[in-house]
């Protein structure tokens, strides 16, 4: 009888290791999955690429150009590549305008008699911001800060193209409009005989992000 007994006490007693070694992996099952890791976007800094259009004449040509640096001071990441760019700050040293000129006058013209006579020109920074599905940048110049609406395209999930339209009237910059149009009066003088300097600059960002 005792013999009996001791059997079934061991029998249960290894019935309910069984059961709660189960309990336990089922347990850590359901841990490790709510800890599952989530994937965010964050910029790649050195692959933005920051182009603009000016015009002369006033048949309204175009002058493409472009700045090969841009410094980033505060990034993000996020959920989304839109979200990762919301509230990244940035500034681009004026020194590293480049328009691609055979002839070498032109960005020594730009630096001297448009950035050359506005404020605190060393520097020209801003700041993304998102909301919703609209996107936009604060921009500091001629000591002025003003918003410049961006329309933008997704290329995949990790690229985007921004294009906007800044007028330098709001920046208070006409002035360098004025000097930069007088510096190249020839060269911005149309078949009509008017020399004229747009006061529209349109701006390109390309933006690549990592996840």
């Amino acid at each position: 009888m005792k013999k009996i007994t001791i059997t079934f006490v061991s029998a249960l007693l290894i019935v309910f290791a069984s059961c709660k070694e189960t309990k336990k992996g089922e347990e850590s099952t359901s841990v490790d999955a709510s800890t599952e890791a989530v994937e965010t976007f964050s910029l790649v800094q050195d692959s933005t690429k920051v182009s603009f259009t000016a015009y002369k004449t006033t048949e309204k040509l175009p002058v493409g150009g472009m700045f090969k640096k841009i410094n980033f001071r505060k990034t993000n990441s996020g959920a989304t590549a839109m979200e990762a760019l919301n509230g990244t700050e940035f500034s681009i040293p004026v020194s590293s305008l480049f328009t691609n000129d055979p002839t070498g006058t032109r960005d020594p013209k730009l630096l001297e008699f448009f950035f050359g006579v506005m404020k605190d020109t060393e520097l020209i920074s801003g700041v993304f911001k998102v909301e919703g599905d609209k996107s936009s940048i604060d921009v500091s110049l001629n000591g002025e800060i003003q918003n410049i609406p961006l329309a933008y395209e997704m290329n995949g999930d990790d690229r985007i193209t921004f294009t906007g339209t800044m007028d330098l009237a709001n920046w208070n910059a006409m002035d360098a409009v004025a000097s930069i149009n007088k510096a190249c009066e020839v060269l911005h003088t149309g078949k009509d005989g008017v020399s004229k300097t747009w006061s529209e600059v349109a701006v390109k960002a390309e933006v690549l992000f990592t996840k």
